[in-house]
Parts: structure tokens; sequence; C-alpha cells
């Protein structure tokens, strides 16, 4: 059994749609809408990776 208080689970997929929107933004303005897209998701999928690996403790 596992005798630790369980926590609530980090919401990364919140950074996920957050990145893919800005990232999609700033590639409109600057006419690349494609690559803003990808950075963004490639960004937020990163953030969201490093705080699976930080909380799953």
């Amino acid at each position: 059994m596992n005798d630790r208080p369980s926590r609530p689970p980090s919401a990364g997929g919140f950074l996920i749609a957050m990145s893919l929107l800005v990232g999609t933004v700033l590639g409109f303005m600057n006419g690349q809408t494609t690559i803003g897209f990808l950075i963004g998701l490639a960004v937020g999928v990163a953030l969201s990776v490093a705080i699976w690996l930080r909380t799953r403790g």
C-alpha cells in the first residue's frame, strides 16, 4: 500500500495549449504560422515533461 497522501496531478496540458496559442500568434505575426505552431508545441511538450518528471516523485 501507498502510505503517502495522494496529490492532485499537475496540469501540463494547460502549458501545451497556451504555448501552442502563443507560438501560433507569434508565428502569424512573423509570417510563419506553421513554424510558430511547431515551436509552441515543442516548448509546451518540453515544459509538460519537465513538470511530470519533477512531480512523479
